[in-house]
């Protein structure tokens, strides 16, 4: 299937199944909590950000890989009917898709559990084969969850020829100077920006990530948004920083929220559109998202998304928990 039209935005990374259940709590170490509602959804980072990306607009080409099992043709399909470019979306013989086991609490919160599966074998080699596609790209972005090798080549790639570089680096790991210089644009969560620096980061203390997103930058990358819950998205680019605050939204289910704000805000970039007009319009997204249950079914389409910037939500909106919907996984 090809791409739609529209800005070009080149995803490499990961597709997942998740398989999900709603809990009263999530588990601390050792405890057994009964779930219930279990459901079998379409994920990974790298394909809910396509999809985000996709339903704002964008022409979306898809570079990773997917396992020989009924699990892997499903996820096809499911990108297909997004209108996602699949022309190097690899099949690895012999591999499961990549799974995700997510807990969801009575608040939205989640925990996830990863096996890479398939996303493991994308490789230095299957990137370079859309080396011509990645050159001629708007924005590349990228994840954490297929191989690093392969994720610094594309980058590699990207950067010698001038295009915007967004990597969400999730799971977070260390990540050098060399890597982080050709980085426009660099979007941890609070986690990722303590692991990616070593300093300290609570969820939603705005002043600790404001000097984990300085170290990020002193580092090399451009531009850093650290997404803080519902405290909000830290933008720091420059020598100052500021807090673009979340909106009061019902929560139903959390997982995938900072999925689509990336997603949306890569479509953005593409479209050469100004930074803090670019991440309110992300965050409206999110804050859609965490409205709704599931990961990619519900990642909203731009219409939506702008119908809620004028009106807030719609009155069929499913109600969940009172909470405020920002993204942060």
């Amino acid at each position: 299937m090809t791409a739609a039209a529209g800005p070009r935005v080149v995803v490499v990374g990961s597709v997942n199944t998740d398989l999900v259940l709603r809990v009263p709590h999530l588990p601390s170490a050792g405890e057994t909590v009964a779930g219930s509602g279990l459901l079998t959804l379409s994920g990974g980072k790298g394909a809910n950000q396509a999809v985000a990306a996709a339903r704002q607009g964008a022409s979306v080409h898809f570079v990773g890989a997917v396992g020989d099992d009924d699990l892997g043709g499903r996820q096809r399909r499911n990108l297909a009917r997004e209108g996602i470019d699949l022309t190097h979306l690899a099949t690895a013989t012999g591999l499961e898709t990549g799974l995700a086991m997510i807990a969801i609490d009575a608040q939205g919160q989640n925990m996830i559990v990863l096996s890479e599966g398939a996303n493991g074998s994308v490789s230095v080699d299957q990137v370079e084969t859309a080396r011509a596609l990645i050159e001629s790209a708007d924005v590349l972005l990228c994840q954490l969850e297929t191989p690093l090798s392969a994720v610094r080549h594309a980058i590699d790639i990207a950067h010698a020829k001038g295009v915007p570089v967004m990597l969400n680096p999730a799971p977070a790991r260390p990540l050098d100077p060399a890597l982080l210089s050709k980085v426009d644009y660099l979007l941890p969560n609070e986690t990722e920006a303590a692991l990616l620096t070593g300093l300290p980061v609570a969820p939603g203390h705005a002043e600790q990530a404001s000097l984990a997103a300085r170290a990020l930058r002193a580092a090399g990358a451009r531009c850093v948004l650290v997404t803080l819950g519902g405290q909000g998205v830290l933008v720091a680019n420059g020598q100052d920083t500021c807090v673009e605050a979340a909106m009061t939204v019902p929560v139903v289910d959390t997982t995938g929220a900072g999925d689509t704000f990336v997603g949306c805000l890569a479509v953005a970039v593409a479209e050469r559109r100004l930074l803090m007009d670019a991440v309110r319009e992300a965050q409206c997204a999110a804050a859609l998202k965490v409205t709704r249950l599931g990961a990619q079914a519900a990642i909203p389409r731009r219409d939506e998304v702008r119908a809620f910037m004028s009106g807030g939500l719609p009155n069929a909106m499913e109600a969940g928990s009172p909470g405020q919907g920002a993204p942060r996984s």
